[in-house]
């Protein structure tokens, strides 16, 4: 297992020279069992003697001993967004960046060190599991999971964990994005424009996002009385988006409109469509899914739907913050889409 950390927001510690507890219990005339009771989060001090400590610790600039004050909370002050990918899949695709940086966004202001933790190759995603009982953190934000397995074997732990997307699991909290409405969107833009042979590429089938948008795509085409020429199998990778544009070529499917479940496939479906000749839109409209940077980067820009991806992974965020203060189960959040119309479709 890969892990990446962040800064912490305070040291961890002061070399020679700092000011100690002792310092503070002098300069705010209590005990250090006061000052120690105060700046780890004791109730049982007084509001007069906690202001008395905490203005001695802004005057000389006191930072509380980490390790000391997990002794004293139990907590290890850190949190971490558990993805269940390698770190090729993770460094390869702009979603991971933008869903870290949402989760940092929700505990901004927090003394909590955010950390990333993603699966070596070949490692079952259960070691993820392992590091989540370790007593290393103190919660987590799961991100990008295939199937149920790994929400079954978070949903019985102690330490409060919340997914983005879908678990598939009653009672794990969540945030989503509500991916039916987006793929029914990016489907009746081309059918808007005038398709009707429409193909989709989806994403990987063992996640609900990509059941649910291959899901959307359907219904739209069955709500206008047209008959998809052809469902055909991605990944969320640029290159299971050129696998599957080369499949298009080779099968002589007659399609003149492709909804793709990710910009990212989309991407390598355009690049193989136009090496072969076929031009975008003209003969083949596509429309993506998440507007990431890469669907402002292609030629011609790409119409999309955006997924909101930091917006989804702050809520998950705040909902961890929620658990982690003692607070009851968040009811999961679901967040809107909306259609960017570009022109590729």
């Amino acid at each position: 297992m890969t892990v990446h950390r962040t800064p912490r927001a305070q040291g961890d510690g002061a070399p020679g020279g700092a000011p100690t507890l002792q310092d503070v219990a002098r300069l705010a005339g209590v005990s250090r069992a006061t000052v120690s009771r105060v700046v780890n989060g004791g109730t049982l001090v007084s509001a007069g003697t906690a202001e008395a400590v905490n203005a001695a610790v802004r005057e000389l600039g006191y930072q509380p001993n980490h390790a000391a004050r997990m002794l004293v909370t139990r907590r290890s002050g850190v949190v971490a967004v558990l993805v269940p990918e390698t770190d090729l899949r993770v460094f390869s695709d702009p979603y991971f960046a933008s869903t870290y940086h949402g989760v940092i966004s929700a505990f901004s202001g927090h003394e909590a060190q955010v950390v990333l933790a993603m699966s070596k190759p070949g490692e079952p995603a259960t070691r993820l599991v392992d590091y989540l009982t370790s007593g290393r953190i103190d919660g987590a934000v799961v991100a990008s999971h295939h199937g149920t397995d790994l929400p079954r074997a978070l949903a019985g732990l102690a330490q409060p964990v919340v997914f983005i997307g879908d678990p598939g699991v009653d009672g794990v909290p969540y945030a989503d994005l509500d991916n039916v409405e987006g793929a029914t969107l990016a489907t009746r833009r081309l059918i808007e424009s005038g398709r009707r042979r429409l193909a989709t590429v989806t994403g990987s089938l063992d996640m609900v996002a990509g059941q649910h948008r291959r899901a959307g795509f359907t219904h739209a085409c069955a709500e206008a009385g047209i008959t998809p020429v052809a469902i055909i199998p991605g990944s969320f990778t640029e290159a299971s988006g050129r696998e599957a544009s080369r499949s298009v070529l080779a099968a002589r499917h007659d399609i003149d409109g492709l909804f793709v479940a990710s910009d990212l496939m989309a991407a390598g479906v355009m690049a193989e469509l136009q090496y072969a000749g076929v031009r975008v839109p003209e003969d083949i409209a596509v429309v993506g899914f998440d507007d990431s940077e890469v669907a402002r980067r292609v030629r011609p820009p790409l119409t999309t739907v955006r997924g909101h991806a930091h917006e989804v992974a702050t809520e998950a965020g705040r909902m961890l913050r929620e658990l982690l203060s003692g607070s009851g189960t968040p009811a999961p959040v679901i967040v809107r889409p909306e259609l960017v119309v570009r022109d590729s479709g």
